[in-house]
């Protein structure tokens, strides 16, 4: 039940628009009802901004606020919406991180508290831009996920009987059948686990989707409702429960594990794991014996629809320490504990098969390290004992909870007292080391599967690496080669044009080495050399020749390259050397000029030089290219050339040089006179992005890589023994922001200490000066402007050798504080209640600046008591009036366009302290001093507490006696009391700025008394015939002293009188005592009472009687224990007494019962007290389980030798035969077609039969349900037809016998009528009836026909036949001259169908002609005048209701009839219904009134008279006067 509050009228709030209902009619002092001081605010947004609703609340106790919207519910997730409580500011905040439109609407702010509830209500509305393409693009892509999952689960029953495919499902395909089924809060988790980020996307296509599946689940299921995902029992089984109305009881059910289909069965059996128990409408599905491999997802169908999905994760984890039983006392608190192997948040408590949560009964408890799980029961009672099981992922364990109620017969009709000691506690440490070495195991574990993920994750990075490789280099070399070739293709046209206009004279060598552009090629002068030149042809392979020359002086010319042959390879053209000297080098990639040389070669194909044919001697340059061409930033160029020799020469061509990023280098030179072993130097390097011809110069630049960095290459020379290459940059100049007034430093590093620069800003050189200055470091080169300011914006540049790096530098001018100033403005500000505040503070930057003042978080505006002045460069806030809640940190933030700063102080706001606080802790209340203590008060005012200032007075007096300043210290302790007078004090808090309120205290009294609690009853240790040793506990209430002392008294059995053991005078010190005045044979009894300051207190409870005698023997073996019943839980046994052998074996006092599963070694007491009785029958035993069970006899002497039964039991009924238990059991029943067959039976059998129905001597079919109880067995047949009719036998057997029992069911229906009836008389005076039979006659065995007759002269019907099992009947009695008609029925068991009638039968009568001759009758008058014969009667009617007045009138002719009410004719009022029907006249009021009060009248007139009948009508509720 709800609990009901009764709701007073609103109270009004102080801010409008704040609705505040108060629930209770007065509320406690101190206490208030919610309320708004800011409520949230309107918003109107652009959508995908950020929205946010901020509330500030106040109430005593700190009201709850929850948030809502008009329409659906709120989803809370970090990308749609967030609720959030800022400590500092007291806001609650509910946040839209990217507001969309479906976000508007009107949401709600609750605050609630036990004494009231407090609502605003705020909008927000969203202004929807226009197209977005991310948007379109990330919905063009949600749709198309949930249009792949969507075809997927509309093609999941591929086969044409309803299942899925045979194969596993993709896990995209999972996530949204998880989806489909989870709760709402669990959302986010599952996104989260299979990465889908576009939350708002998600719900949208999911809600679609949901509608979709709804369409689908139609089609078969009515409702579906109570899913419960899948859920770990404690019998180490899970189950899957759904309640869902199925439109046909027939339909398919299929149960699927990632997609594949889970055989299962429909009866609860040890063969499958898996099973479907249906019990009405609730289906449930079973996982036995459950495993690691029973993970994943499971999904129900119902004729190939999906309805429900459920995630079922294995968690690898065990029970280390398993829960053991615990035995508790009535009202003592029970705990049961365990250790798992792996930490888990939380597992899953059972109590009695039910799932328990954290209440007031139990409480749930978690170590930190996840490991010890513990369930506490608090105040056990007898109810409370029974099976407890921990589950944790598939593992589970159980124990008994053994709850023993007290037996004190004084106690039973009032509730005992708590008990403080725990059952179950004890063994921390225990747990605690086991639950440390299964931490470090599982740490260890742990670490295992990290150090062998992170390999697996780098061998797959790895081989990324290398694909990723693998597939640029072969992207590259592509376009490198399309790039070689068509350089190439450009080089041999660009020669071809070149050879055909040149003339034969421009052919011939000149004496002097002037140098001469050949095709594609160019010139350079290198180092003069003598020598004979000698004529060279380069031929291509598959191109023309083109013939070079060089000059005496050892110039070398380049010849012009050959056009390109098949498959990328290009020709080059020699060049002529002269004799002894080097000779220039002949260089061609392909024959391209003005271009980087070595790009052919970086496509792996073959580049060879023709040969150079010198003076006695060919050389053939051939240099195949290296792999990867053209290097990056930092490569080195692979192209090496390899001569090759196809003469005597033996010339060895240089490789390429190192380049630097982009850069190539073209290989190949011609060897010497001759042959005879010349070697020619490689290219040298290149700048970055640029390239170089081995021999030539070249000025290409290119843009370097590097983050800021920006380096322009310059021109460089090579000569053609490999000099160095020049000044590169190795690292350039960097982009740098600077702000005004302080330092800014470009640098930049080259390849030589001995390279000088110069220095650039906007173009223009620039040198050292006074803000400037320019130095060099070795490779290093820096600018350093001391202090920045506008005009140091700019572009700067850093040349050096002909190579260029740039940058920029950005001024800025952010606000700031003077640092001297921000320390002052650091100092706490101290001031006292009422006095003004003012914080300054100035700054700098570039404006605007926005100035904000902030006190404890909230923005400050100009007020009464705020006034904040800002002007260029200074803000001032001024404080006034100020009050204590004042106090806090006051904040300046200052923002423009460059950036923000903020400064923090700290405001104290003096005011004089609260009073101290309450309750009073009563130290110690003593007859000669009076201690206590209290708590410091709530606010200080801000200043340190000088002094308790304290009073004190004497109850009963009206004087306070001012005790005086007694320090800062929250005690006092009063030593000038009198004994039992009672005392009241007053207390203030004395600091620097004044006094506090009083604070008065309760009365104290001076040395009460206050005597000790009972202790526990005496505990007889040893007994003999002139001693008796008795022990005993100390009280658990010692009255405030310590106890000094204990008093002993005995009692003789059977009397009334209690005596002294110990003199009085003359108390017993210890806890303990051996009683020597005893006499031998007596039985005794003993209490004990303690003894304090103020005296002796409260006897405990007696001791169990014991007598004083020697000690006894243990007691002999029980005799014939047998067991005398059982049932399914519980074996009762009995035994006789053992027999006493004098000073072997004595009589026994009690036994105790045990017993041991078969299957245990160890044994289990079932009571913990002896019983006295030789019966006991235990319970709380498995069904069918073999126990072994022994009965012990005890007695002062202990424990005698155990009895065991001869053989183990089996916990269950006596066998018993099957036996139908019913009275009376119909053998027949008749069901309608359509309606449910239902037949249950009542049985009797021992131990459980199996239940078997049968159907004309076969199983029955699966449209039939059976359902099996306890005793009782019902076959039903949702909707029977004519099929179904049969004899259904119901065997009931087990290990004793069978019985059998068949009922005949007829399903059947109304029949159908018979066909055309005919007639025909065979024999005079008779008819025969014949007709068509009844088309249910086929089906119906016992269907027959009823016939029935009418004549001209009685014309009622009346059965002729019936059950005629024919379809012809003779008709006797048949007379002439009457006409006859007959009807024929078809009858079963359901009724008769419509009649088929026969036409008329009629066989004429001969007779003579009649004639009647009637007398002449006498002509009679009956005129008369009106009379009424039945007058009208008084009626009393009650208001509202209706009124009939009825009255008989006679004459004749017949009367007209005039009815009046107070002598007004009512014949032509409608508000009355008048009739007159044979003289019977009445007149109906239907809702009596007052107006209908009156005289009503009849008259009836003709005109032979006239007669009057009156009445009156009263209306019941009204005065009898306005009746009249």
């Amino acid at each position: 039940q709800q609990k009901k509050v009764k709701i007073f009228s609103p109270t009004k709030s102080k801010v409008p628009g704040v609705m505040i209902t108060q629930f209770k009619e007065e509320l406690p002092e101190g206490k208030t009802t919610p309320d708004f001081t800011r409520k949230p605010i309107a918003l109107t947004i652009q959508e995908g901004k950020f929205a946010v609703f901020k509330a500030i609340v106040v109430g005593d106790p700190t009201p709850k606020v929850t948030w809502s919207r008009a329409n659906g519910e709120i989803f809370f997730h970090s990308d749609v919406c967030m609720q959030k409580y800022d400590e500092a500011s007291h806001e609650h905040t509910l946040e839209f991180p990217k507001v969309a439109a479906e976000d508007a609407d009107t949401y709600k702010c609750y605050a609630t508290n036990e004494y009231g509830k407090a609502v605003c209500t705020v909008v927000l509305n969203v202004i929807e831009m226009g197209f977005s393409k991310t948007k379109e693009l990330q919905k063009i892509q949600v749709e198309g996920e949930v249009s792949a999952i969507t075809s997927h689960s509309s093609s999941l029953c591929s086969n044409s009987d309803g299942t899925r495919e045979h194969k596993p499902m993709e896990p995209d395909e999972k996530v949204w059948e998880i989806l489909l089924s989870a709760d709402k809060k669990d959302y986010e988790r599952i996104c989260t686990e299979y990465g889908i980020t576009d939350f708002r996307g998600m719900l949208k296509k999911l809600a679609q989707m949901k509608r979709e599946r709804e369409e689908e689940i139609a089609q078969f299921i009515t409702h579906i409702r109570t899913l419960k995902p899948i859920e770990v029992k404690d019998e180490d089984c899970a189950t899957i429960e759904l309640d869902m109305d199925l439109l046909d009881s027939g339909s398919k059910i299929f149960l699927y594990k990632d997609g594949v289909m889970v055989p299962f069965t429909k009866e609860d059996g040890e063969g499958m794991r898996h099973s479907l128990k249906q019990v009405g409408k609730k289906y449930i599905f079973t996982i036995k014996n459950l495993s690691k491999e029973d993970a994943g997802l499971y999904s129900v169908d119902v004729e190939g629809v999906n309805v429900f999905s459920t995630d079922f994760k294995v968690s690898e984890v065990d029970f280390a320490v398993k829960i053991k039983e615990v035995k508790a006392e009535e009202r003592q608190d029970a705990l049961l504990q365990c250790v798992l192997t792996a930490p888990i948040d939380e597992i899953k408590w059972y109590g009695k098969n039910s799932l328990l949560s954290n209440s007031e009964k139990h409480e749930i408890i978690v170590s930190e390290d996840k490991l010890i799980h513990k369930l506490m029961v608090r105040d056990c009672m007898p109810l409370d004992a029974g099976i407890y099981a921990a589950v944790a992922g598939i593992k589970s364990c159980n124990a008994w909870l053994i709850v023993e109620a007290d037996k004190d017969p004084a106690k039973k009709a009032k509730k005992g007292e708590r008990k403080t000691i725990i059952a179950g506690a004890g063994n921390d440490e225990d747990l605690l080391r086991i639950a440390k070495e299964q931490q470090e195991r599982y740490q260890k574990e742990m670490e295992e599967k990290m150090e062998l993920a992170k390999k697996a994750q780098a061998e797959k990075e790895a081989a990324e690496a290398a694909a990723r490789a693998e597939k640029e280099a072969a992207k590259k070399a592509e376009a490198e080669a399309k790039a070689a070739a068509k350089a190439a293709a450009k080089a041999a046209a660009k020669s071809k044009r070149a050879a055909a206009g040149k003339d034969g004279a421009k052919r011939k060598t000149k004496k002097k080495g002037a140098g001469a552009d050949s095709g594609a090629g160019f010139s350079t002068d290198r180092d003069r050399g003598t020598g004979t030149a000698g004529d060279g042809t380069g031929i291509g392979a598959g191109g023309t020749a083109a013939i070079g020359t060089a000059g005496a002086k050892g110039s070398a010319a380049v010849g012009a390259g050959g056009a390109a042959g098949a498959g990328g390879t290009a020709g080059a053209a020699g060049g002529a050397a002269g004799s002894g000297g080097a000779a220039g080098a002949a260089i061609g990639a392909g024959g391209a000029t003005d271009a980087a040389i070595g790009a052919g070669g970086a496509t792996g194909a073959a580049i060879g030089a023709g040969g150079a044919t010198g003076v006695g001697g060919v050389i053939g340059a051939g240099g195949a290219a290296g792999a990867g061409g053209v290097i990056g930033a930092s490569g080195v160029a692979g192209a090496g050339g390899t001569a090759g020799a196809s003469g005597a020469a033996s010339g060895v061509a240089g490789a390429g040089g190192a380049s630097g990023a982009g850069g190539a280098i073209g290989a190949g030179g011609a060897a010497g006179t001759g042959g005879a072993g010349g070697t020619l130097g490689a290219g040298g390097a290149a700048g970055v992005g640029g390239a170089i011809d081995a021999g030539g110069a070249t000025d290409a630049g290119g843009a370097a890589a590097g983050a800021n960095s920006r380096v322009v290459g310059g021109t460089t020379g090579a000569t053609a023994g490999g000099d160095d290459p020049g000044v590169h940059f190795q690292a350039g100049l960097s982009d740098c922001k600077a702000i005004i007034g302080e330092a800014a430093v470009l640098e930049c590093k080259v390849s030589s200490e001995d390279c000088a620069g110069i220095w650039y800003k906007d173009g223009d050189e620039i040198k050292s000066s006074d803000n400037l200055t320019i130095s060099k470091e070795g490779c290093f080169h820096r600018l350093k402007i001391l202090k920045v300011s506008e005009e140091n914006a700019g572009k700067y540049k850093f040349e050096a050798d002909g190579r260029k790096t740039e940058a920029d530098i950005v001024v800025e001018d952010p606000p700031r504080f003077d640092a001297e100033e921000l320390q002052a403005f650091k100092t706490h500000v101290t001031v006292k209640k009422g006095h003004k505040a003012t914080f300054n503070m100035s700054f700098i930057g570039r404006d605007p600046i926005k100035v904000q003042w902030y006190r404890e978080g909230e923005e400050l505006s100009d007020e009464s008591n705020i006034k904040i002045e800002t002007s260029e460069g200074s803000s001032r806030l001024l404080l006034l009036k100020l009050q204590r809640k004042d106090s806090g940190e006051i904040k300046i933030k200052l923002k423009n366009e460059f950036g923000a700063v903020e400064a923090i102080s700290q405001l104290n706001v003096l005011d004089k302290p609260t009073p101290p606080m309450g309750p009073l802790e009563i130290v110690e209340a003593g007859s000669s001093a009076i201690e206590f203590k209290w708590r410091p008060p709530k606010d200080s005012g801000g200043c340190k507490i000088q002094n308790y200032i304290l009073e004190r007075q004497q109850v009963g007096r009206n004087t306070w006696k001012k005790v005086g300043p007694i320090g800062p210290d929250a005690k006092y302790r009063d030593s000038d009391v009198d004994h039992g007078r009672r005392y009241c004090y007053r207390l203030r808090v004395e600091t620097e700025i004044g006094l506090s309120e009083l604070m008065e205290t309760e009365d104290i009294q001076a040395g009460t008394k206050a005597y000790p609690g009972p202790p526990s009853a005496p505990k007889v240790v040893s007994a003999f015939k002139d001693c008796i040793n008795l022990t005993w506990s100390p009280p658990a209430d010692t009255g405030g002293t310590s106890i000094l002392g204990y008093n002993l008294e005995k009692r003789k059995k059977g009397s009334n009188l209690w005596g002294f053991v110990n003199p009085p005078n003359d108390m017993i010190k210890e806890k303990r005592f051996a009683v020597k005045d005893v006499v031998e044979g007596m039985e005794y009894e003993f209490r004990v009472s303690a003894i304090n300051n103020s005296g002796a207190g409260e006897f405990s409870t007696s001791s169990e009687f014991v007598f004083a005698r020697d000690p006894k023997k243990p007691p002999g073996k029980v005799l014939d224990l047998k067991v005398t019943d059982s049932t399914y839980t519980t074996v009762s046994l009995s035994w006789n007494k053992p027999k006493d052998v004098e000073k072997v074996e004595d009589e026994a006092k009690g036994y105790f019962v045990e017993i041991r599963p078969a299957e245990n070694t160890e044994w289990d007491r079932c009571n913990s007290n002896a019983i006295a009785m030789t019966t006991y029958t235990v319970k709380r035993m498995k069904s069918l389980a073999m126990y072994w069970v022994r009965v012990i006899a005890t007695n002062d002497g202990g424990e005698g030798p155990p009895q065991e039964l001869d053989n183990y039991i089996v916990v269950m009924p006596p066998p018993v035969r099957p036996r139908f238990t019913d009275a009376k059991i119909k053998s027949f029943m008749i069901v309608g077609a359509g309606n449910s067959a239902r037949f249950t039976i009542n049985f009797e059998a021992s131990p459980w039969p199996d239940v078997i129905w049968l159907k004309d001597g076969v199983p029955v079919s699966k449209k039939v349900t059976i359902s099996n109880a306890e005793g009782t067995s019902q076959l039903l047949i949702p909707s029977a037809e004519r099929s179904d009719t049969g004899i259904y036998t119901i065997i009931v057997k087990n290990i004793v016998g069978q019985e059998t029992f068949s009922v005949e069911i007829r399903v059947t229906d109304e029949p159908k009528p018979p066909g055309p009836v005919d007639l025909d008389e065979n024999v005079p005076g008779t008819v025969t009836i014949s007709w068509t039979a009844s088309p249910d006659e086929k089906r119906d065995d016992r269907l027959h026909y009823m016939v029935t007759k009418r004549d001209s002269v009685k014309r009622t019907w009346h059965t002729i036949g019936d059950r005629i099992f024919n379809n012809k009947f003779t008709a006797c009695n048949i007379m002439p001259g009457r006409e006859y008609w007959f009807r024929v029925y078809a009858k079963n068991d359901m009724g008769s169908s419509k009649p088929s009638e026969s036409p008329k039968w009629l066989i004429p009568a001969k007779k003579e002609k009649f004639i009647l001759k009637m007398p002449e009758s006498k002509v009679c008058n009956l005129q008369c005048p009106p009379k009424f014969f039945v007058p009208l009667k008084t009626h009393t009617a009650p208001q509202g209701y209706e009124c009939y007045m009825t009255c008989a009138v006679k004459g004749d002719p017949a009367p007209h009839v005039t009815w009046l009410r107070n002598n007004i004719s009512l014949n032509t009022n409608t508000n009355y219904l008048i009739s007159n029907t044979c003289g019977v006249c009445s007149l109906l009021i239907l809702t009596v009134g007052t107006k209908d009060t009156g005289e009503y009248k009849v008259v009836a007139e003709n005109s032979l008279g006239r007669a009057e009948s009156s009445t009156k009508l009263r209306v019941r509720g009204m005065s009898f006067s306005s009746c009249t």
